[in-house]
């Protein structure tokens, strides 16, 4: 399992938000460089870096900021936030990221999605499931988690199959920033479901023990790390012993 240790960008500002509202938002330092620098030493490889800028408006992506962390730290980072066009993925990898995260679009433009996985490759293109739960079954939502889609969740991953897509970041919105538990039943059902996708899990995770079991092949901790109910390194030996155990 790949811990992906988090920063969420805005105005420059390390932040968690809740459930994505912008309105519930907590500020956790001023030099994210610094922040994914310590991850570095602490051992990580990859940082999970998103622009909620550019999430709420494209025209005010951090392209630059994004550029120093990188360079800065050292890190492989996947990125996304507002991700609008083709040129906007070309940017981001422009700027150094490995891979880039793309949600809404996928909903609204699967043809040029699946030219993106084809064309970047598929180790370079992760798809943002990011899902609300309805009527007992999850569905996906777009313009940053500000409204639902009609799309069921299985049904947005199965039209890029052919693609060739790899990488999925499930995102359960209910629990992201809540430090409430991930949703461990939802990412078995996807592994089952899907069990050559990379899967990701994202939202609620509190600690250490929440990665036992978890049926996903890499986890991204946010607000967990930031207030000190883990310990980055610590829960990167256990993510390696784990691997090791598989």
């Amino acid at each position: 399992m790949i811990i992906y240790p988090a920063i969420d960008l805005i105005a420059g500002e390390v932040v968690r938000l809740h459930k994505g509202d912008f309105e519930q938002k907590t500020t956790y330092g001023t030099d994210p460089v610094s922040v994914a620098r310590a991850y570095a030493d602490a051992g990580a490889t990859w940082l999970h870096l998103v622009d909620l800028d550019g999430a709420k408006d494209p025209a005010n992506r951090q392209t630059g900021l994004i550029a120093d962390i990188i360079a800065g730290s050292g890190l492989k980072v996947q990125t996304g936030g507002g991700i609008r066009s083709r040129a906007d993925v070309e940017a981001l990898f422009d700027t150094g990221a490995s891979r880039v995260v793309i949600g809404s679009l996928a909903v609204r433009d699967r043809e040029t999605v699946g030219a993106m996985i084809r064309d970047f490759g598929a180790e370079s293109i992760c798809l943002a499931a990011d899902v609300v739960r309805q009527d007992g079954a999850f569905m996906i939502a777009v313009s940053g988690w500000q409204e639902a889609s009609d799309l069921p969740l299985a049904e947005f991953i199965e039209g890029f199959r052919a693609d060739g897509l790899r990488h999925v970041l499930c995102t359960d919105i209910d629990r992201d920033g809540t430090m409430t538990g991930p949703n461990a039943t939802l990412y078995a059902e996807m592994k089952a479901d899907f069990p050559d996708i990379e899967l990701q899990a994202s939202g609620g995770v509190k600690g250490i023990e929440d990665l036992d079991g978890l049926a996903t092949d890499g986890v991204i901790i946010g607000r967990a790390i930031y207030e000190g109910a883990i310990d980055l390194k610590a829960a990167l030996t256990f993510a390696a012993r784990g691997s090791m155990s598989c």
